[in-house]
């Protein structure tokens, strides 16, 4: 009996979300400490490129090398598994769990890392809720009109309102 395997396309497996989620962590804690990917792949005797799989969650991160990185970037290994998606524990009070998922990728970008720097180093609740308030109105007000009414357009500018 032959087999004829010459249609069968080799199927690429896609990153568990387990390790996609231990990698974005390892991300997250990583570049909070202003650590580059040479540096950590450094330390562990890696390329930066490996590093690079692990953060994207392409490589599997064994047991022993969770607990070197953990080591290394000063967290415990509980650390990478902390709001998991998918675990009701591990969501943010009053957020949404398929929500939850946005703000760990938002925390991993640069933008997300540099605004979570500055706002955890303003020390007074007060002015944090501020802060909270006026990032919350103006992302109403961006929601509820359309980004080309954002700005007024030639045809308009004669009707524009002034202050």
């Amino acid at each position: 009996m032959v087999v004829d395997l010459s249609e069968e396309q080799p199927v690429k497996k896609l990153p568990n979300p387990i390790d996609k989620h231990v990698g974005s962590r390892v991300r997250t804690r990583r570049m909070l400490i202003g650590m580059s990917q040479e540096r950590l792949g450094g330390a562990l005797g890696l390329t930066f490129q490996q590093i690079q799989k692990y953060e994207k969650g392409t490589n599997r991160i064994g047991a022993s090398r969770l607990q070197q990185i953990a080591g290394i970037l000063n967290v415990p290994p509980a650390f990478f598994f902390e709001q998991m998606p998918g675990e009701g524990s591990g969501a943010a009070p009053g957020m949404a769990e398929e929500g939850s998922g946005f703000v760990v990728d938002f925390l991993s970008t640069s933008e997300g890392l540099l605004l979570n720097k500055a706002f955890v180093r303003i020390k007074e609740a007060r002015v944090r809720k501020k802060i909270i308030d006026l990032v919350t109105a103006l992302a109403d007000d961006a929601g509820s009109a359309p980004a080309e009414d954002a700005a007024p357009k030639p045809a308009d500018a004669g009707t524009a309102e002034t202050d």
